[in-house]
Order: C-alpha cells, then sequence, then structure tokens
C-alpha cells in the first residue's frame, strides 16, 4: 500500500489561495465520503490550518492527480489554480513530510507547539469518520511518538514564539503603552487564548471577547477580568476597542469594512491595530484600505517570527536527526509486517 501526501502551505501559496481550500468543519463528512469515494485511495485524514491544507492518503500510488481534480471541484476552483502551489510526497518522503509537519519543523514559526494538536485533532476526526484505517493510524502513532522526543529531548521548543505572540509584538509598533489600549479578540480557540496571555503580559487590561458561543466567550473573557459578548454585538462595541485579533473557524468574514467606517466615525478616526489570523479570512481585506486601520494577515507576521526563531536552529539540526531516526524505524516496521504477511500466505498455502 502506497502513502501519498499531498498539499499546500505558508510557503507554497499565499493566504488569499490557502483560504479558499480550507476545509470547514461543517463539511468534513462530505469530504471524507467524496475523497475515498474518488481518489482511489482506502484511508484519508485532512489537515486543514491556518498555514495549510494537507491530504494524508493509503492507496493507490498514482491517486494524486484524481485527488487534485477532487480538492479543487470541492472547492469550486480550476486544478490549474492549484498546480503552481501544490507539493505531493510519497512513500519515505511522506512520512518524512508528516514527522516534521508534527514536530513544528515545516511551521512558519519554527517548534511551534500548537501543530501536533492540530495534527492529533486531524487523526481523531479521520477515525470518527472511520476515514482511518490501520496503516495510517500506525503511521500517525509513530509520528506523534517522535514528535513527543522531539519536544522533550531537544530544545526546539524552548522560549516558544507563535502566532499570537508574533501578532502582539507588532501591536508595539503602534501602541507604545498598551495599558491605555482596550482589546477585541473574535474566536475563544486555543490561538485567541495565547493571545488573551500575551496582551496581558504587554499590559492590556480591557478585554472584550466575541464568540458564536457566549458561555465559551465569557469564560475566556473571566480569566482575563475582561466581558463575553456575542459575534452578532461586535459593532456595538467596535468603537471602544483599539486592538482586534481574530481567529475563528467561520467560513465567511465576521467584520466589514461598513461596520468599521462606522466606528471610525465614532472614534474620530484614532488608529485602529488588526490581525487576521484566521483561514478564511475573518476581516475582510477591504478593511486594511481605511485611513487609520492597520490591518495584518497571518503571512505578515513572518519577519516577526524569523527575528525571533533563529537561536532554534541547532535544536532543528537535532530535530531533523531525531525525525531521520523516525522515518527509518517505521519503514523496519513496515517491511517487518510484509514479511509476517507472506510468511502467513506461504504457511496457508501449504497447509492447503
Amino acid at each position: 500500500m502506497a502513502l501519498v501526501t499531498l498539499g499546500i502551505n505558508h510557503r507554497t501559496a499565499p493566504v488569499e489561495l490557502r483560504e479558499r481550500v480550507a476545509f470547514t468543519p461543517e463539511r468534513m463528512a462530505e469530504a471524507f465520503a467524496e475523497l475515498r469515494a474518488t481518489s482511489g485511495a482506502s484511508e484519508a485524514a485532512i489537515l486543514s490550518t491556518c498555514n495549510r491544507t494537507e491530504l494524508y492518503l493509503a492507496g493507490d500510488d498514482d491517486c494524486a492527480p484524481a485527488v487534485l481534480r477532487w480538492l479543487a471541484g470541492f472547492h469550486d476552483m480550476e486544478a490549474a489554480d492549484l498546480e503552481d502551489v501544490l507539493y505531493v510526497h510519497r512513500d519515505s518522503d511522506a512520512v518524512r513530510h508528516i514527522m516534521r509537519v508534527a514536530s513544528g519543523l515545516d511551521s512558519m514559526v519554527l517548534g511551534e507547539p500548537q501543530i501536533l494538536g492540530q495534527l492529533k485533532d486531524a487523526y481523531a476526526l479521520a477515525r470518527e469518520h472511520e476515514a482511518s484505517g490501520a496503516f495510517l493510524s500506525r503511521l500517525f502513532e509513530h509520528t506523534f511518538s517522535v514528535a513527543k522526543r522531539v519536544r522533550t529531548q531537544t530544545a526546539i521548543g524552548e522560549n516558544p514564539v507563535s502566532v499570537a505572540y508574533a501578532a502582539v509584538s507588532m501591536a508595539h509598533h503602534i501602541f507604545a503603552d498598551m495599558s491605555r489600549n482596550r482589546a477585541l479578540l473574535i474566536g475563544a480557540g486555543k490561538t485567541i487564548e495565547l493571545v488573551a496571555r500575551h496582551l496581558a503580559d504587554a499590559g492590556v487590561k480591557n478585554f472584550l471577547v466575541a464568540n458564536r458561543t457566549l458561555e465559551r466567550a465569557q469564560a475566556l473573557a473571566d480569566s482575563r477580568g475582561g466581558q463575553g459578548i456575542m459575534l452578532s454585538d461586535i459593532s456595538e462595541h467596535l468603537a471602544n476597542v483599539d486592538i482586534i485579533i481574530s481567529s475563528t473557524a467561520s467560513p465567511l468574514p465576521i467584520l466589514g469594512k461598513g461596520a468599521v467606517e462606522r466606528a471610525l466615525k465614532k472614534r474620530k478616526h484614532r488608529p485602529y491595530f488588526m490581525v487576521d489570523i484566521a483561514v478564511p479570512r475573518d476581516i475582510e481585506p477591504e478593511v486594511g484600505s481605511l485611513a487609520d486601520v492597520y490591518l495584518y494577515t497571518v503571512d505578515d507576521l513572518r519577519q516577526v517570527i524569523e527575528e525571533n526563531v533563529r537561536s532554534r536552529e541547532g535544536a532543528a539540526r537535532e530535530a531533523e536527526n531525531m525525525v531521520a531516526d523516525g522515518v527509518q524505524q517505521f519503514l523496519s516496521q513496515l517491511r517487518a509486517l510484509d514479511a509476517v504477511s507472506t510468511l502467513k500466505q506461504f504457511r496457508q498455502r501449504a497447509e492447503a
């Protein structure tokens, strides 16, 4: 059985294209059913984050062209739109790739820990939809073991630099004393939790947290002495905040140009600092064209991140060696399993 990994990430495609191929939770069941029916893959898993969309497939070695056509069609695109930004890894290269991803070696933020949890969620979702079988299960479990060794035996995760940290660092370019500013956080997931922590460390004391469910928003707001609101209530509070950082799984923008224009008039054009970490984006790109609005996407954070990861380069070399060992161990396991299967078939034929 062949292993094929196919995807795009922050190195091969801009956020404008990544958001078009992002998978929403609501369509995952449909995606798994279609993917397995049309691609020639007997097992599949889908990873979709702000920086990457990747498909992990076990089945036919030549399934990549069919998967590309399906991926484009599923997102109402032409296959030609993806051909130049898509990468395909097979067998040992595919094993190495997923282990590098899990270890944070392929991330925009070198060594960032969130990707391992996202990969575990992707595996759990594949199992929930009965799309992952024995082959992918063995691959993911071994990958998680290698990533754990990288985390515990190297310094790649020390002095963590995250997208959330980079977003807050950029706010210092606009506001020198952030203790005077009020922040609106849109979403209530792990990334926004990190944003809230870094903002608090930077001196921000006044928080609003907006989320689809009020209970979740209030739970996060309570941890920082803030207020939770519904997404539908954002426009009422928009004129009274200075910093807006958003990260949700919404398929459509939450904050539009018109709402921001009205808020700017009320606040007499005091500047806004906004970071849209979501893919697809939560804030309409046109908002960035407004005077007194400093809008950044996840791709704009790259320079801040690169300045803070140079100290991890030595640890990254150690991690690469661990990944190489992990690949060889996994391939050895597969060869051993193939040998056992061959002996079993031989024994059955001999007995017959």
